[in-house]
């Protein structure tokens, strides 16, 4: 099997080809980068609220790290209701074209990992947020390169 993958005006067009059948590949979405995470991000935004999700807490990690462009911090009032979250939340992406992502954790429902590529979600109970406290290790201050800290 053959694998070319080219650029063609900001698009990834990927042919394969594998015994004498050429098959092309063409990105389902014309969306690009800050716009497809933010219409990814007002999605599961309203998705959680619609879910009555609580504590909701939304963190910009562009530019900070290439796990992706949003880091989604919520808390369901128990493990039916994080459960119930997180599969409305991954029904309604589907429902937009916006399924494949990526899940850890559904079966217990105390922690829950979504990971759509742009935008990951955390569903937690509020006990095991209070335990991991992710939003308060990605809300430290950036510190400037060539700073010393004394």
């Amino acid at each position: 099997m053959h694998v070319a993958v080219t650029w063609k005006k900001g698009k990834t067009l990927t042919t394969v080809h594998a015994k004498g059948r050429t098959v092309s590949v063409v990105p389902q979405s014309l969306e690009r980068g800050a716009d497809a995470a933010a219409r990814a991000l007002d999605l599961v935004l309203a998705s959680l609220e619609d879910s009555k999700a609580e504590d909701i807490v939304t963190i910009d990690i562009a530019g900070k790290s290439a796990l992706g462009d949003y880091m989604i911090v919520v808390s369901g009032r128990s493990s039916r209701h994080v459960m119930a979250i997180c599969e409305h939340l991954i029904s309604d992406m589907k429902e937009e074209g916006l399924g494949g992502a990526r899940v850890e954790g559904l079966e217990n429902g105390d922690w829950v990992l979504i990971d759509t590529g742009d935008i990951i979600v955390h569903v937690f109970r509020p006990e095991i947020r209070e335990i991991y406290n992710i939003e308060k290790m990605w809300a430290a201050p950036d510190i400037e390169e060539g700073t010393v800290l004394h």
